[in-house]
């Protein structure tokens, strides 16, 4: 029963820190982006938006609906690259999602189509702001 438990921990304690591990991820061309790592900034980036950087939330389109950060677009994972034309290159992007493994999963995809300008917030339970419905 022990090992049982030391085995569940264990892998608990992996799921969770991978949950954060992409958390502040920033692309090759990206480094500006880490300015809103932190929720204040990222805050102050809703509250005084600037037309080169979108925020992207990639969860399901359920998800979204039921509260988002303010000025997110949803670009559900499962179509964002049916949408790339929604989506200039030259622009600048921070996603997240639940945990950040599926913005990390996006953002993978889409350096592959030539995005450069890319940071991972991680997960939108980072955001102790009200969230918009």
């Amino acid at each position: 029963m022990k090992l049982k438990t030391i085995v569940c921990t264990l892998v608990m304690s992996c799921a969770l820190s991978a949950c954060s591990f992409y958390e502040g991820y920033t692309s090759e061309g990206g480094a500006r982006l880490n300015d809103f790592e932190k929720p204040e900034a990222l805050r102050a980036l809703t509250e005084k938006p600037d037309q080169s950087i979108a925020i992207i939330d990639v969860r399901p389109a359920k998800a979204y609906a039921k509260g988002h950060i303010p000025t997110a677009q949803s670009f559900p994972a499962s179509e964002i690259m049916d949408r790339l034309n929604e989506l200039p290159v030259d622009r600048s992007y921070i996603l997240y999602c639940e945990t950040g493994i599926r913005a990390q999963l996006v953002i993978r995809k889409l350096e592959a189509k030539g995005y450069t300008r890319l940071m991972n917030f991680g997960g939108y339970t980072r955001w102790p702001f009200p969230l918009v419905k």
